[in-house]
């Protein structure tokens, strides 16, 4: 069914009924649906893919250790950290109750027991990796053994150990991203399909469509929290580095951004600002439309500040303050919509 007509009949379930008359028993199968299959599934695919992507290079610079290939690897980490940072609106359902995320995404790298094993006799496969803790595994310990502590490492800083460990333990993350892929898609676990049938009959997980609403909403709240008052709020205030999340890669303005467009991806019901279907947007605007172009107004402010802090995020926190305490209020303003107006307009649905 085409969005147009998806959306005559939602505007025209609102339009046929007072404000008062609504409830959770309205029929959001559509922004469900859409939600599911045309953002968090696509968004974990994206990720796998990366994922297997940035194995590929690294077992590459494993077997040809020059320069080039070592910005390749760089290159492929990065492009792999963008679809996570964007998947962290929705960390919820599998990524959550199967103890995934620790294995993706654990921070700060414990360089003591690292380097422990690197010292070790143990063999490195993706097996051993993937018994290891979470601060030993994931996108931080690969990051950290690819670029150094300043971001700036050389072909003749690595070890035989370290190449074999970077290789493995980008094995060990594959495995955690099709885990995660899996759990969620139609061929595997199936998890979207508990989302896109909340409250029907033996739906144990969301007992209405409202209960799911709220669950995307509360990702997005959660996220803006952890961006504005964690990410860019420790190292600021604590003018600490070692609080900065991505330091090595100098990415940490990039996962910001990305975490941002997870809101707006979730909201917009869709990808890189190109709406696929019914999207909560499209249930805010028949409320509250003023509320709805506030909102999108506020993401791309959030975005925009972000990247417009100047240089490296490391440097930035003590150069350039005032740039950075502005992209912090711009996340917060988003925050505070969500919180104060975003949530109990749902709370009425």
């Amino acid at each position: 069914m085409k969005k147009t007509l998806l959306l005559f009949i939602v505007l025209g379930l609102f339009t046929a009924c007072d404000d008062t008359t609504l409830d959770d028993q309205k029929d959001y199968t559509a922004v469900l649906e859409n939600t599911v299959n045309n953002v968090i599934i696509r968004t974990y695919k994206d990720l796998d893919d990366k994922t297997a992507t940035l194995v590929a290079a690294l077992t590459a610079l494993e077997n040809n250790r020059t320069i080039a290939a070592l910005e390749v690897a760089r290159s492929a980490w990065r492009e792999a950290r963008r679809p996570w940072e964007q998947s962290e609106g929705f960390l919820f359902g599998p990524v959550d109750q199967q103890g995934i995320d620790p294995s993706i995404d654990s921070w700060p790298v414990n360089e003591v027991d690292l380097n422990a094993v690197l010292a070790s006799p143990n063999t490195l496969t993706k097996s051993y990796i993937d018994g290891l803790e979470g601060t030993l595994k994931g996108f931080h310990t690969i990051e950290f053994l690819l670029f150094g502590t300043s971001g700036n490492k050389a072909i003749s800083d690595f070890n035989n150990r370290q190449f074999e460990y970077l290789r493995a333990c980008a094995e060990s993350l594959k495995g955690a991203t099709a885990q995660l892929y899996h759990a969620w898609q139609p061929a595997g676990e199936n998890f979207g399909q508990t989302v896109r049938e909340a409250g029907k009959n033996g739906n144990t997980v969301y007992l209405s469509q409202k209960s799911a609403l709220q669950e995307f909403i509360d990702g997005l709240i959660t996220i803006t929290d952890e961006v504005a008052n964690g990410k860019i709020n420790d190292p600021l205030t604590n003018a600490d580095v070692t609080l900065e999340e991505s330091r090595f890669s100098a990415n940490s303005k990039a996962d910001f951004a990305d975490n941002i467009r997870s809101v707006s991806h979730i909201y917009n019901g869709g990808l890189n600002n190109v709406a696929a279907g019914i999207s909560l947007s499209d249930l805010v605007k028949t409320r509250d439309a003023a509320l709805d172009a506030k909102i999108k107004q506020q993401i791309a402010e959030a975005i925009a500040a972000i990247e417009a802090i100047p240089g490296s995020f490391t440097t930035a926190i003590f150069q350039q303050k005032s740039a950075v305490q502005l992209a912090q209020t711009k996340v917060r303003d988003l925050q505070l919509t969500l919180e104060a107006a975003l949530k109990p307009l749902f709370d009425t649905f």
